[in-house]
């Protein structure tokens, strides 16, 4: 009796073990696996076409290589790369998915829903669109031997070559837009440049996950302030001075009188002035610079509410204000009659040859 509950003992013991080493079947050696940095994503009919930037080390320095392929699904097309490569192909540490102009206008939904479900992209990637061809985009991609940068991730990179003025949008954010009754997004849009290798031209406005306008590289710079994303650094040219920006803070105040929604907006920036010319004054250079940030505004928003497209997310403020199942009537109803109070205030930090020499 007790050896047969022994050799029962040791049979459930055996099992267990096997339990626990199933769970790493399907692992892979690191040096056996593709991990491409960019994803170019375009469409020809009813096929996705792929383009999979992979970086590679040699002696210290980045050498970029494109694989291209074809398929009715992303997950097809890159299972088939997997088998003609030497490596499984791993899509989990993709920085930067580049889509084509004409699947965002024709819709992200699929795309980034498919994302979403499958994890095998990060959520947290980011998404910009490419304005011509992508082959071509993607061709000019590859490295040059003994370069150590990769494009186009480095132009996304806070602490590389990323500006203000550059939108930063992730797969999640996207997925977000597309779902929700009061927010939607912008993604940034890149094209080939004449003297540098990538040209920003701006952000694509995204409404139910399709472009439906575009703001310019200043109006970027506007929409991140206004998202609490830090415009440190980016110069503003005015007409007697031109000033550097320290720091922003943004405030919102919001009511609903007679199902009208009015929202206060008030906008702080910290400028070090860096050149002036001729005869001006602190006062004249805070005025300069809140007028023309004014108009900037002015001009976006009467875009965006004839579009009916909420990417500063206005409607967030009025959730707690608008019935539950009044909520998917934001974009339609309450955004266009949406009244607002935009006011700039303007802390010169350090007033620079404003100064008057002393005698």
């Amino acid at each position: 009796m007790s050896k047969r509950i022994g050799s029962t003992f040791k049979t459930f013991l055996l099992m267990s073990i096997l339990i626990f080493l199933s769970g790493c079947w399907d692992t892979k050696d690191i040096n056996h696996r593709i991990m491409p940095v960019a994803v170019g994503i375009s469409a020809e009919d009813d096929e996705y076409k792929i383009y999979l930037q992979i970086a590679k080390v040699n002696n210290g320095k980045i050498d970029t290589e494109v694989v291209i392929g074809q398929g009715r699904t992303v997950n097809q097309i890159v299972n088939n790369i997997s088998a003609d490569m030497e490596a499984s192909v791993d899509l989990l540490h993709v920085k930067v998915i580049v889509v084509d102009n004409k699947i965002a206008e024709r819709g992200l939904n699929d795309l980034v829903s498919g994302f979403m479900r499958s994890r095998d992209v990060s959520s947290k990637a980011l998404m910009t669109i490419v304005e011509g061809d992508i082959d071509h985009f993607f061709q000019t991609m590859k490295q040059d031997p003994g370069k150590t940068e990769t494009i186009p991730i480095d132009h996304f990179e806070k602490n590389s070559g990323w500006d203000p003025q550059i939108a930063l949008t992730r797969v999640w954010q996207v997925y977000k837009s597309i779902h929700s009754n009061t927010q939607d997004t912008v993604i940034p849009m890149i094209a080939l440049g004449e003297t540098t290798l990538i040209k920003q031209i701006g952000s694509a406005v995204l409404k139910d996950g399709k472009v439906v306008e575009t703001i310019d590289s200043n109006e970027t710079l506007l929409f991140n302030a206004l998202k609490e994303e830090s415009a440190q650094g980016k110069i503003e040219v005015l007409d007697d001075a031109s000033v550097v920006i320290l720091g922003n803070t943004v405030d919102y105040q919001s009511k609903l009188i007679d199902s009208r929604p009015e929202l206060i907006i008030n906008l702080k920036f910290k400028v070090m002035v860096l050149e002036t010319r001729g005869t001006t004054s602190e006062k004249l250079i805070k005025q300069q610079l809140r007028e023309l940030l004014k108009v900037r505004f002015d001009s976006m928003f009467s875009e965006l509410q004839e579009q009916q497209a909420d990417i500063i997310g206005t409607g967030k403020f009025f959730r707690n204000k608008i019935n539950s199942s009044d909520l998917s009537k934001w974009r339609s109803e309450y955004y266009p009659n949406l009244s607002y109070q935009f006011n700039v205030s303007v802390d010169i930090q350090n007033e620079g040859n404003l100064k008057e020499p002393s005698n």
